[in-house]
This record gives structure tokens, C-alpha cells and sequence, in this order.
């Protein structure tokens, strides 16, 4: 299998996820601006929506959206290290639940203060949501090693891997202890480090 990614973007969460169960797979970088794949070639004809991630599987067929493709990836798994419970229970839809907090709460709070056309008002705005935001998972991590308890999951990668954007648009973490301990807890995993290598 292959996936594109651009660096600096959520791609990174599946690509972690790769390292993390040992998957054996290629990736390509793409070019967002020029949505031109590095060795040559339009990635649209890939990824008709053009942005990344997108996993191709070894029978051709292409699966896109970063939750989408980390659990698919975790089921797949012969043993996916409890990055997501199985069907029916309820573990695996707290870590669904907090996949698309983030996804709706704060990757898209970050992506309006990545825009460089956004308004000051827009601005204003996605810097308060993500206070709100931040301050209900810091509550939510109290007595808490990970986001659902004490088992490392899907979540925390998606988790760390938005949450790294903040120095990026001067979002200040520091009102949040039990968030960059759960950053720097993540950061640390050889997974992760690895994943960010072959990002470079």
C-alpha cells in the first residue's frame, strides 16, 4: 500500500499508525500548491479531491480522510496494540467519538488560522473555539495517562499530530498542562519518530 502525504499536515496521523503496527508500505509526497506529486505527475488523477491523506491499497483502490484510513488500518491488523477496540465495544466508539471531536472541533478551528485569507474576524473566532476546546480535553484528561483512560488509541495520535500545529499560528498551550504532557507523552514513541522522518 502507499500513501500520499504532505508534510505538516494530518497525513502524519496515518503514517504514524503505520509505524506504529509495523505495516510494510511506500509513500509519496505531494505538492498541495501544485497538487504535483514528487517524481512527477498529477496527483488529482489519484485523489480527485486533492488534498491529503489518501491510501492507495495493493488492489488499487483508494481511501481517503485521515479516521477513515487510521481505523481501517487498525482493523486490519492482525494485532493493532489496542489502538482500537473491536466492533461493539464501547472503548472503540469513545475513541470514534473523540476522532471526530477533533476532527470537527479543532482541525478545523486550525485550518482557519492556517488561511491566509481568513479575516481577523474568522481569526478571532477559530483562536476562541480552540480555547473552549482545549480547556474541555484538559478537563477530560484529568487522572488520565490517554484520551479514553489508560490505553493508547487512534485518538492520541490524531490528538498529537493537531495539536503540534499550535506553535505554528501562536496558539499558546501553556493554560494546558494535561495537554502537552499528553503531546510530549505521544511525541515520544518511536512510531512517531519514525513517522516525522520519512515526512522530511
Amino acid at each position: 500500500m502507499k500513501l500520499f502525504f504532505a508534510p505538516g499536515t494530518c497525513a502524519l496521523a496515518p503514517h504514524i499508525v503505520l509505524h506504529e503496527l509495523g505495516i510494510p508500505h511506500d509513500s509519496q509526497k505531494v505538492n498541495l500548491q501544485t497538487k504535483e506529486l514528487d517524481g512527477g505527475g498529477d496527483y488529482r488523477a489519484i485523489n480527485a479531491k486533492g488534498y491529503v491523506p489518501a491510501l492507495q491499497l495493493d488492489n488499487g483502490e483508494l481511501l481517503t480522510e485521515g479516521p477513515a484510513i487510521m481505523q481501517y488500518l487498525a482493523d486490519m491488523a492482525a494485532d493493532n496494540h489496542g489502538l482500537l477496540a473491536p466492533c461493539g465495544q464501547l472503548a472503540r466508539y469513545h475513541t470514534v467519538e473523540w476522532l471526530n471531536f477533533i476532527s470537527s472541533e479543532m482541525h478545523k478551528n486550525y485550518g482557519a488560522l492556517f488561511n491566509p485569507h481568513g479575516s481577523d474576524e474568522m481569526r478571532a473566532q477559530a483562536y476562541s473555539t480552540l480555547k473552549k476546546r482545549y480547556e474541555y480535553t484538559e478537563a477530560q484528561l484529568a487522572g488520565k495517562e490517554y484520551l479514553t483512560g489508560s490505553q493508547y488509541t487512534l485518538a492520541d495520535v490524531f490528538f498529537y499530530v493537531v495539536t503540534d500545529w499550535a506553535g505554528h499560528v501562536k496558539f499558546d498551550l501553556a493554560p494546558f498542562p494535561q495537554v502537552r504532557a499528553l503531546h510530549a507523552r505521544v511525541a515520544a514513541r518511536p512510531a512517531v519518530q519514525a513517522a516525522r522522518q520519512h515526512q522530511r
